[in-house]
């Protein structure tokens, strides 16, 4: 299980960044924050894996906050949600190991993915003692390796939508139809069995036939990328 911080003065913000985190299986809540001063406060009398850090918080940056982080609890986990734009604060972040940067609002997709990916990378480092070139692929040059492929993907099928679906898929360990998928990209039944069509073309997804209520036979996809 994976205990999560959210450290953010707005309520409402955090509010809804908890009712995100309670959709996704393996997370808790650990706390939440609305200072710098709590966010420490905490980091030293719970169990925390991963904090989600505002950077406007309402006595100190957190992006300044970074550097007491990483001296109370240097293998926590930070993922910034922020409405800061600034390059700089960018830039600190990835300084100081920073696994991801969401700009605000951020949309359940957007947050499901961002998860997501932190858990893969978190989950591949786990399950190994060894290094070798597939794992550095994986944890260091997994987006580079997107941008690729993107640009070899066949007519009809777009590298964004293609990616949520995957997020879907993933998402949803008992498996998805055509029909529910389409519901979730908001995108007919048609598209969005052209994509999980694909992605079992390319091993990523696998099908079943399986019967629903009234005795109609209907293809069910699951994710088949490894976590």
């Amino acid at each position: 299980m994976i205990h999560v911080l959210i450290a953010e003065d707005d309520f409402r913000v955090a509010q809804i960044h908890e009712d995100f985190i309670d959709k996704i299986e393996e997370m808790e809540l650990a706390g939440k924050a609305v200072n710098a001063e709590e966010t420490l406060s905490i980091l030293k009398q719970k169990e925390v894996d991963l904090i989600l850090l505002d950077v406007y918080m309402p006595d100190e940056l957190g992006t300044n906050l970074l550097h007491s982080i990483r001296e109370i609890h240097p293998s926590v986990d930070i993922i910034m949600i922020t409405a800061a734009t600034q390059k700089d604060f960018l830039e600190k972040a990835i300084h100081y190991g920073v696994h991801d940067y969401l700009i605000k609002p951020v949309t359940l997709e957007q947050f499901i993915e961002s998860m997501n990916r932190y858990k893969k990378k978190k989950q591949m480092l786990q399950s190994t003692n060894e290094v070798d070139e597939n794992l550095l692929q994986q944890v260091f040059r997994s987006d580079y390796k997107k941008q690729e492929t993107a640009a070899s993907l066949p007519t009809g099928i777009d590298g964004g939508t293609l990616s949520k679906i995957k997020s879907i898929l993933e998402e949803e360990k008992d498996g998805i139809t055509s029909e529910k998928a389409g519901e979730r990209i908001g995108a007919s039944r048609t598209t969005a069995r052209r994509y999980l069509e694909y992605l079992v073309g390319t091993n990523d997804a696998l099908v079943e036939q399986v019967y629903g209520i009234v005795g109609r036979p209907e293809r069910r996809y699951y994710s088949n990328i490894s976590s």
